[in-house]
């Protein structure tokens, strides 16, 4: 199978329609072999009943629906672990992801070699406001933290060769850093391609203000994980040894300076602070030491990806 279409989902029962015809008729005048499965995340209208139907009317549409509201991260996690095709796209089910940008996403990872293609919506027709300036700082901070230059690492509209969707794994509201949970997995070559953003036609959008918190722990999860996740002991016992030595080098100096008569120990703020990071000091060597056992009791401690065998 050439491609499989990704569409995660929440209330669009009115764009699905529309989303359809859009994309079988791309699909037909390009003679591809593709499958579309759309996971309803909890929808409360009439989405799963229009899947349905979409269903019994083209076998090339499949549907999942989730019994309950569990975000865009586990939908795409779903839907990855269902696709078959050569090539997986993802693209949002509102309409304003374009269904004719799929032929060259296809082919600049079919026939250029890339890994994963991401979409930049180079002009946008949302609010400035509440979407476009925050948008630009969240993409420059992810840029400067992964390394991978994007410039639109959050767009809905990207393409992944198979092997990458069946190495990663999306949870929480990862979905906006896929680019840098497959670079972490070892897939490489990530490239860009300018994407045409259009209005909303229908309903409103599903994500609110939180979404910048939110996305910001999750970048700081991602980081930490990708170099310390089976070795969090380099971490905290890094920052651990820093504290310590530090308070233990200030209560030395203000032994010799209380044996010296210079100060009184009690009153001293000096004396507090290298208590305080003493203290810190074990408190991250425990944490490492509690991370070492829970990786190295872990099912998944030894589990690598393999790219290729030669046996």
């Amino acid at each position: 199978m050439d491609i499989t279409i990704v569409v995660p989902l929440f209330n669009e029962e009115e764009s699905l329609p529309h989303l359809a015809e859009w994309i079988d008729r791309v699909m037909e005048e390009h003679h591809f072999d593709y499958e579309v499965i759309m996971v309803d995340d909890g929808s409360k209208d009439n989405s799963w009943n229009v899947i349905e139907d979409l269903h019994s009317k083209n076998a090339r549409y499949k549907g999942i629906k989730f019994r309950r509201n569990y975000g865009k991260s586990a939908a795409l996690n779903v839907g990855f672990s269902h696709a078959q095709g050569d090539v997986v796209i993802t693209m949002d089910a509102d309409l304003q992801d374009n269904p004719d940008e799929v032929p060259e996403l296809y082919h600049m990872v079919k026939d250029e070699g890339y890994d994963l293609v991401s979409g930049w919506k180079k002009v946008r027709y949302d609010s400035k406001l509440a979407k476009n300036i925050p948008s630009k700082f969240f993409n420059w901070t992810t840029r400067r933290m992964s390394g991978i230059h994007l410039h639109d690492f959050n767009c809905g509209l990207k393409a992944y060769r198979h092997d990458v969707v069946k190495s990663i794994e999306v949870y929480g509201e990862m979905h906006r850093y896929i680019p840098v949970i497959a670079k972490w997995a070892g897939f490489g070559k990530i490239g860009e391609k300018v994407v045409q953003h259009r209005k909303r036609e229908f309903g409103v959008t599903k994500f609110g203000m939180n979404r910048f918190i939110n996305g910001y722990l999750d970048l700081m999860s991602i980081m930490f994980m990708s170099r310390f996740g089976k070795q969090p002991m380099h971490f905290f016992g890094l920052w651990g040894s820093i504290c310590f030595v530090l308070g233990f080098g200030i209560l030395l100096t203000l032994i010799v300076l209380r044996l010296c008569h210079v100060l009184s120990l009690s009153t001293s703020l000096w004396f507090y602070l290298s208590m305080f990071f003493s203290l810190m000091g074990m408190m991250l060597f425990l944490a490492g030491f509690l991370g070492e056992l829970i990786c190295r009791n872990s099912s998944t401690r030894n589990e690598y990806l393999i790219e290729k065998k030669e046996l």
